[in-house]
């Protein structure tokens, strides 16, 4: 008989007090949250660049706008007399007017037809738009940074299943590439999470490998169904359902590939708890060939599994 796998700590630390939620989030983060950051320039640029698409052009927006009603505040607050205006009040009051004459300098636009008179207003008209191009440089840098950040978008089944594999079982999940370009050498990395009393009676998190039918597909075209066989030396071997549940188990996945989009190594990261575990079932296909001879990749079927009745 083998011998049975070794734990080891892959980063996450064995140590364990309290509830614990899942390692790894559904969006491929770690459960990890930090304390006592001194400088939070390097994070406040990392939050920015992983914000999700809507919250990032929400966030630009307000921050505009808020902006121009500061310098707007001000330029009314130097009186009527620091904004000139070539046609009147051009049918708008004294704010709107100072508004548009912050939003015209801090875009450098600049149409002529508001001029700051007096050296406080020209001061502030030069300090907005040194200002503005600070901040517009910084935010196209962003747009780059977001544009250009290669990044896995892969899919992953809902559930892990455990299936029939020659005449035993296996731990399977399936994934597939969200996006037309293809992804080459890509290799996937699984280790079970499971939470364990020591012999002082701590608890204790213990993590092993487990390996894989086949680590490594040279092409991630149409799905990959990721198999762990079940046998003699898998951590596995002889497990319940319920026992996952008493020992919290989760397993812990790890994705790489080579994008030829980027021209660079992307990987993703993501996790099932014991309860995502469907137990004697296995997965349908996901794709179907087309009248016309082309391969057909249904990304809702990713999922898609069926009972099995007898092993």
């Amino acid at each position: 008989m083998a011998s049975a796998p070794t734990s080891f700590d892959p980063g996450l630390t064995q140590q364990y007090t309290g509830p614990l939620l899942r390692a790894i989030n559904k969006d491929g983060s770690f459960n990890v949250r930090r304390r006592g950051v001194r400088s939070l320039a390097g994070s406040f640029y990392q939050h920015l660049v992983g914000l999700s698409w809507p919250r990032f052009l929400g966030l630009v927006a307000l921050a505009y706008l808020l902006i121009n009603l500061i310098f707007a505040a001000i330029y009314a607050a130097l009186g009527p007399g620091a904004l000139r205006t070539v046609d009147g009040h051009m049918g708008l009051g004294d704010f709107a007017v100072a508004f548009f004459f912050s939003v015209h300098t801090l875009t450098t636009v600049g149409y002529g037809d508001v001029y700051p008179l007096g050296m406080p207003a020209n001061i502030l008209a030069a300090f907005e738009a040194g200002l503005g191009l600070m901040g517009f440089a910084l935010a196209t840098g962003l747009l780059f940074a977001r544009f250009s950040r290669p990044n896995a978008q892969l899919i992953f089944s809902d559930r892990m299943v455990i299936a029939p594999y020659g005449t035993g079982l296996s731990l399977q999940f399936r994934i597939a590439n969200r996006r037309h370009n293809v992804l080459t050498d890509v290799q996937a990395d699984m280790m079970l999470m499971t939470v364990e009393q020591d012999s002082q009676g701590k608890l204790r998190r213990n993590f092993v490998e487990l390996k894989l039918e086949r680590k490594k597909v040279f092409f991630l075209a149409l799905t990959w169904t990721v198999v762990h066989p079940m046998d003699e030396s898998s951590p596995l071997w002889g497990k319940t359902a319920a026992d996952l549940e008493r020992l919290q188990a989760e397993v812990l996945i790890l994705i790489r590939g080579y994008d030829d989009s980027f021209t660079q190594v992307v990987n993703t990261r993501y996790s099932y708890r014991w309860e995502e575990i469907e137990w004697l079932a296995r997965f349908t296909p996901a794709f179907d060939v087309a009248p016309e001879g082309h391969i057909v990749l249904d990304l809702a079927r990713i999922g898609a599994t069926s009972s099995v009745r007898e092993l």
